[in-house]
């Protein structure tokens, strides 16, 4: 029979964000962590060039948040910029207190802080070029040493349990449903908390720098549950993926192009700087584009990355994960160029919070990649996203704290009925409708976009949105088919925000609208299920 489970504090998600919440939580707190698959195995593995915060006698928070609110392209919401960057430096602290240990400099005295696109000082603190690995796994091991957490791997969240749901009165969250993927049964979870901290939805496109399972589930089961989204029209692609056919989703970080890489047309000549004066260094969705556009122009399927003119020890040293990997598919770094090519890379929109995660509906909160929390505006400026997760994550904790006292008990909800439905033997249309999607999201809803485009994909992923619909009421559910459910409908956020947005800002870019309104205003969509949060 499928288990039930009690907690005081549900984490669904568990990469710097989750955890952060979760080691941020006072000890009396019984917590549950779930995890998609193993405890480590989120997009905060894979970050590699590290964390923005102000460390730097040099540097200033005035100076973070005004680069930060320039990449933005005047979306950013300047109050959640300053609560950030303000809380950067402790933040970095605390990381350095749970035991990451990150690069210092030649001399050992400081540690080493380098620059990326859009900031004007050196501020990135950085492990090598495998930052997220540092900070996965540090965390994970405090994680695991708590004794009032429960981890719980391989399970996915197929929906929130909300009052609403349940048939009685107010607006609050009180649990979710769960698959556990080693058995196939949906579990229940109880929970007098809620935390989202599942990511993005980078999935939903063909090429993409994110793990298998940045599939949108938060933002998807957040939505259906009554929460607002915001700005999902902007999705970063990172510039520099590296091009191989047997190369999956292997990002070159911006720090390389930080310490003097240089991007390259095929035959060897230079072309940021016809694009922007600041070249390599600008902000991600100009050098995207630039990218797309020499791509297009000459036909070419990856133009190319160069530091081979930096010393072979320096770049060995700097950038060992990437010199190491590069080496695995024939293309030393220290000698020749990497072939790149841009990919779907991060969610700058999400589920609107407030500055203490706290989303629309009572007792759940969102934090990290799944939130939009006003700090990325139009554009997310390179490491900053790892500094809203460890802020944002002890912003929770601290306002579930604050709250504790306050909040019952979460009401008896069923058991997950399985009666009505039967195994499917149709698992090809799981597959063939996940390629239908990530190819026409790609091709019609991509760096450069037209509106006759998105209407194109507008219609697709309707008929996607019906026959899948149809799939997940007849058959057993499984990850596959709940990954691809939610991409279906975090796809139709992005579509119907990129048609509202009549304006090319930041990371959208539209040929029928190339130029910029006078006024910046947020994309948010409304679900059929809002209701206005209590006070």
């Amino acid at each position: 029979m499928p288990q039930s489970h009690k907690y005081d504090v549900l984490i669904i998600g568990s990469g710097a964000a989750g955890l952060s919440v979760a080691l941020n939580l006072p000890r009396h707190l019984k917590t549950a962590v779930i995890s998609k698959g193993e405890l480590a195995s989120g997009s905060t593995l894979w970050a590699q060039g590290g964390i923005a915060a102000v460390l730097d006698d040099e540097d200033s928070i005035e100076e973070h948040i005004q680069d930060t609110l320039a990449a933005g392209a005047d979306l950013c919401h300047e109050d959640a910029v300053r609560f950030t960057v303000e809380h950067g430096r402790e933040s970095i602290e605390w990381l350095i207190e749970q035991g990451v240990a990150f690069t210092r400099d030649d001399t050992e005295d400081k540690y080493h802080l380098t620059r990326e696109g859009g900031h004007s000082r050196r501020r990135i603190i950085h492990a090598a070029d495998a930052t997220g690995h540092a900070v996965s796994q540090t965390l994970s091991d405090r994680v695991r040493s708590l004794p009032n957490v429960e981890i719980l791997e391989q399970r996915v969240a197929v929906d929130l349990i909300t009052h609403r749901k349940l048939s009685l009165p107010g607006n609050r969250c009180v649990g979710a449903y769960v698959l556990n993927i080693e058995d196939s049964h949906v579990e229940l979870f109880s929970a007098r908390f809620v935390v989202i901290a599942t990511g993005g939805s980078s999935k939903a496109y063909r090429y993409t720098s994110n793990p298998d399972g940045a599939s949108g589930d938060g933002i998807a089961i957040a939505w259906r549950a009554g929460c607002r989204v915001a700005n999902m029209e902007f999705n970063q692609f990172h510039p520099t993926c590296l091009y191989h056919p047997h190369a999956k989703s292997f990002l070159i970080t911006e720090a390389v192009r930080g310490e003097g890489g240089r991007l390259l047309l095929p035959d060897g000549s230079t072309f940021m700087e016809r694009f922007d004066p600041r070249g390599e260094l600008a902000p991600r969705d100009i050098v995207a584009r630039a990218i797309d556009h020499e791509m297009k122009r000459l036909g070419a399927d990856h133009l190319y990355l160069d530091i081979s003119h930096k010393p072979a020890d320096f770049i060995k040293s700097h950038f060992p994960t990437i010199y190491e990997k590069c080496i695995e598919f024939g293309v030393d770094i220290t000698r020749s160029a990497i072939p790149v090519v841009p990919a779907a890379h991060y969610t700058c929109g999400g589920v609107m919070t407030d500055v203490k995660a706290r989303s629309d509906v009572n007792q759940l909160y969102v934090v990290g990649e799944a939130a939009f929390t006003g700090l990325h505006g139009a554009n997310r400026m390179a490491s900053n996203s790892l500094l809203e997760c460890l802020v944002y994550g002890k912003a929770a904790a601290d306002d579930i704290a604050r709250t504790d006292a306050d909040i019952p008990e979460p009401p008896t909800a069923p058991a997950w009925d399985e009666s009505q439905v039967r195994d499917s033997d149709e698992d090809v249309v799981i597959s063939h409708n996940w390629d239908e999607l990530r190819h026409f999201m790609w091709d019609y809803v991509g760096i450069v976009r037209t509106t006759k485009r998105l209407q194109r994909a507008k219609h697709r992923v309707d008929l996607l949105g019906r026959e899948i619909g149809e799939f997940y009421s007849n058959y057993r559910v499984s990850n596959d088919l709940l990954e691809l459910r939610n991409l279906v409908t975090v796809a139709d956020l992005i579509i119907c925000s990129a048609l509202q947005r009549r304006e090319s800002r930041g990371l959208h870019y539209t040929l029928d609208y190339p130029g910029l309104l006078h006024e910046a205003k947020d994309t948010i969509l409304t679900p059929t299920t809002f209701r206005t949060r209590a006070p």
